[in-house]
Formats: structure tokens, C-alpha cells, sequence
């Protein structure tokens, strides 16, 4: 048996080839969030992927997060689609965060449609972003959302009740928003790892 050789030895000494894994490649979608940016790999929403929001309560300042992208591809001529929100939607808040409300369009669905609905606008590629509050669905659903969101090369954002925690997830990133502090976490990030501490929601 031949002389043991200490790896490190080989490393060191350009004997063996060591590949390093590849930074992933900076997002183009800042968060609302300067502090959260800092702290997420691409430095904002990950491209072509499905982003979760985990929030405690409804009104906790989740949206806030993404109005600012939203924005930025309405200015675009980028269309947004929400499927079956939670809330209707209220045009002026929306307008005053600089969203161009001409390119929202809301799709009406139940419970059962609704992700048929979200991985069909995905996969077309005819979006710039899909909103969703799925209240039912389990990882095989998240998985094909993702797959969607890939296939389409569009952002995927999905809020979920912060139980869902427990449970694993496909997402690319997956955020908690606690009410009380307002606070966002990082419990999950596709190429790097995940925050642990927690980040003050500003205004609220």
C-alpha cells in the first residue's frame, strides 16, 4: 500500500485540480429591503425562480418587500398577474408605490384552480412576475411552480402562512415575516446560506 499523502499537501502544492463552486449570478430584482438585499446572494430576488414569503399574520408589511420590482417592471411594460388574492386589491396604494396598475391583471380562481392557474401563467413566459397565496400545497405543488417559474424565466412569489415553516420547500428563497417585532428572517437561500439574524422591517 502506497504512503499516505495528506490532501491539503496535494491542494497546496497545484497537484490536484480543486474546482469552486460558481458565485450565482447578481439579481437584476432588488428587494424593498437595503438591509435584506446585503444579505441574500444575487443581492435581491432570485431570477426565474419561486420566492416564499411565511408571514405570521396578514398586513404585516409582506407586500412591501416586493412593490419596488413590481414597479420596476410595470415601468417595464412588464405584466403582473395576481391569482386569487386574498384581498381585492386597492388601486391607489398600488399606484402610489409606482406600480402601473395597467399592467396588473387579477385571475379569479378556487382553491383547486388556482395553481393550475398560477403554473400556467409561469410557463408562458408572458409575464414578468405571478403573485400567489396558495393555502394548500404540498411540496409536489411548490416543486412544479418552481419548474414553472424556470421554464418561463419569471418571478414566482408565493405567500403561505408561517406554519408552513415546518415543512420543506423547493423555493429558492424562503422569507418569514414576524409581526411582532416587524422583522423579516432568511430561513432558506438557493447558493448561499441562509442569514441568522433577523432583519427590522422599516415602518412598521
Amino acid at each position: 500500500m502506497g504512503a499516505v499523502v495528506a490532501l491539503d499537501a496535494l491542494f497546496n502544492g497545484g497537484r490536484v485540480w480543486k474546482g469552486r463552486p460558481a458565485a450565482p449570478p447578481a439579481s437584476v430584482h432588488p428587494t424593498g429591503l437595503a438591509a435584506l438585499d446585503a444579505v441574500l446572494p444575487t443581492g435581491g430576488w432570485p431570477e426565474s425562480a419561486l420566492s416564499e414569503i411565511l408571514m405570521a399574520k396578514d398586513g404585516v408589511g409582506e407586500l412591501q418587500l416586493v412593490l419596488p420590482t413590481l414597479a420596476r417592471l410595470s415601468a417595464a411594460g412588464e405584466r403582473i398577474v395576481l391569482v386569487a388574492p386574498p384581498y381585492t386589491p386597492y388601486p391607489h396604494a398600488w399606484q402610489n408605490a409606482g406600480v402601473d396598475v395597467r399592467q396588473l391583471s387579477v385571475v379569479r380562481a378556487e382553491e383547486r384552480d388556482a395553481l393550475w392557474a398560477v403554473e400556467q401563467c409561469l410557463r408562458s413566459g408572458s409575464c414578468g412576475a405571478v403573485l400567489c397565496w396558495p393555502r394548500k400545497a404540498d411540496d409536489r405543488a411548490l416543486r412544479r411552480l418552481q419548474v414553472a417559474a424556470e421554464t418561463g424565466q419569471t418571478l414566482a412569489f408565493a405567500w403561505r402562512a408561517l406554519s408552513e415553516a415546518l415543512n420543506a420547500s423547493p423555493a429558492a428563497l424562503r422569507l418569514a415575516v414576524d409581526a411582532r417585532p416587524a422583522q423579516v428572517r432568511v430561513l432558506k437561500c438557493r447558493g448561499g446560506l441562509a442569514h441568522p439574524a433577523p432583519i427590522a422591517l422599516v415602518g412598521h
